[in-house]
């Protein structure tokens, strides 16, 4: 049953947006247990001869999950991708070597979170926007802050969503504001009582 399961999987396709793959790609790499390897990558022993049965039994069945986390790596990677990884070693270093060229370096990550606090700061409701597309775009780029490392707590969150909302809705702002402590209540809730 659990076989059938799993092959019905599909592999995610690795396109411009590397974030949200490598998202899709965990939860893929964990569903098949093997996101433990890519986390803590097997090392090759110097003499396998010098090895227990259990050490040996383990050191196989790394090497087995190490592959079939390296098949689901190249199932998602277009040929411009696979080039990147074929000449890695293990599954732990094709999956570095992909975060390396698409994420980039710290020194860009550090100017895109950059950019990313500045136009979280600098959100405002459009004139035609409804409430629940004005929140949503707040919630794309609170995520992408996430995922880069930003820590930013849901009252933060729901805090901008409050005040960049158009000038015509201050005094339901003000309400809610009164009535209902930001850090007892979810986003959700937030989002139901506008």
């Amino acid at each position: 049953m659990v076989s059938n399961i799993m092959a019905t999987f599909q592999v995610p396709v690795l396109d411009n947006n590397f974030d949200n793959w490598n998202i899709k790609m965990k939860a893929l790499l964990g569903a098949h247990d093997v996101w433990e390897v890519m986390e803590k990558c097997y090392t090759e022993p110097e003499n396998e001869a010098t090895l227990s049965q259990p050490q040996n039994e383990s050191l196989k069945d790394s090497r087995k999950r190490d592959k079939k986390a390296f098949y689901l790596i190249y199932q998602a990677l277009d040929d411009n991708g696979f080039e990147k990884v074929l000449s890695t070693t293990s599954a732990k270093k094709a999956w570095e070597n992909l975060q390396t060229s698409y994420k980039g370096t710290e020194q860009v990550k550090k100017v895109h979170l950059q950019v990313l606090r500045g136009e979280f700061e600098s959100l405002q409701m459009k004139g035609s926007e409804s409430i629940s597309d004005s929140f949503s775009r707040v919630l794309v780029v609170s995520n992408q802050l996430k995922r880069k490392g930003e820590k930013l707590e849901d009252v933060r969150i729901m805090e901008k969503m409050l005040h960049s909302l158009d000038p015509k809705f201050e005094h339901i702002v003000l309400t809610i504001e009164e009535t209902k402590n930001l850090e007892e209540i979810s986003i959700e809730q937030l989002m139901g009582s506008l």
